[in-house]
């Protein structure tokens, strides 16, 4: 599993995990595409929010190694903001590869991006 150094381990002053620490013994969880619903609290938000521009900054709109981000938190983003980059794609392999849809990313989370377009 790829650490990805430099990555921002969680939303500092909260539980919001970004990365794990080490491999499960059972293989990767498996990445799904989880509803973000209008009432969701903010700082659950701020969390999706911290992540994208954690994402951006890192990565850019270049393809990336799943490696050791956070399953939970990358699938309140997959799908969407984050979707596959190569086809066929694992859900549950760290090798997988992933990137930024940055049109959806740029809607979804303006003020990472410096607004539309």
């Amino acid at each position: 599993m790829l650490k990805h150094r430099g990555f921002p381990g969680r939303l500092p002053g909260t539980d919001f995990q970004f990365t794990i620490r080490r491999a499960n013994k059972d293989g990767a969880t498996r990445l799904v595409a989880r509803e973000r619903y209008a009432d969701r609290r903010n700082s659950d938000r701020r969390a999706d929010a911290a992540f994208m521009a954690a994402l951006w900054e890192h990565f850019g709109g270049e393809p990336f190694e799943r490696g050791n981000l956070d399953a939970g938190r990358l699938s309140w983003v997959f799908g969407r903001e984050v979707v596959p980059a190569e086809d066929p794609f694992d859900p549950e392999s760290y090798d997988a590869l992933l990137r930024i849809d940055v049109a959806r990313a740029r809607m979804a989370f303006p003020d990472i991006f410096g607004g539309e377009g």
